[in-house]
């Protein structure tokens, strides 16, 4: 048997293994959990996961950011980098891409952190 075929009959067998164990380890850690808020006299059903009013602001822009550093990527990769490419490098200039869109996923989020405080110092403005 030759080596993809080996690797394709492991990852046959790994992956539901895998998939099985996340699952069992999501459940146990949840039932843990309840059971520790139950042993301090709480009571699990009071305590429901709260929404996070900027959530969706978060994940725009930080899909906006990503976009944007994967399409500046290509246009830098397809114009300017176009021209340095030498014979050894003809799969292109992969670490750019995964650079810009780290970038400007991150400049996506430090939006969204400085909008948040900017809304939350806003309300407690009012409040007082």
């Amino acid at each position: 048997m030759d080596r993809t075929a080996e690797l394709g009959v492991m990852a046959g067998i790994l992956v539901p293994i895998a998939m099985f164990a996340m699952i069992f380890g999501i459940v146990y850690l949840g039932k843990r959990e309840r059971m520790a808020m139950i042993e301090r006299g709480m009571d699990p059903r009071r305590y429901k996961p709260q929404s996070a009013p900027f959530q969706n602001l978060k994940w725009g822009l930080l899909l906006i950011g990503a976009g944007l550093g994967l399409f500046l990527a290509y246009v830098l990769d397809h114009t300017l980098f176009n021209n340095m490419r030498g014979d050894f490098d003809r799969d292109g200039n992969v670490a750019i891409y995964f650079a810009l869109i780290a970038i400007f996923g991150g400049l996506g989020l430090f939006a969204s952190y400085r909008i948040e405080k900017k809304e939350a110092d806003n309300d407690n403005n009012k409040v007082e």
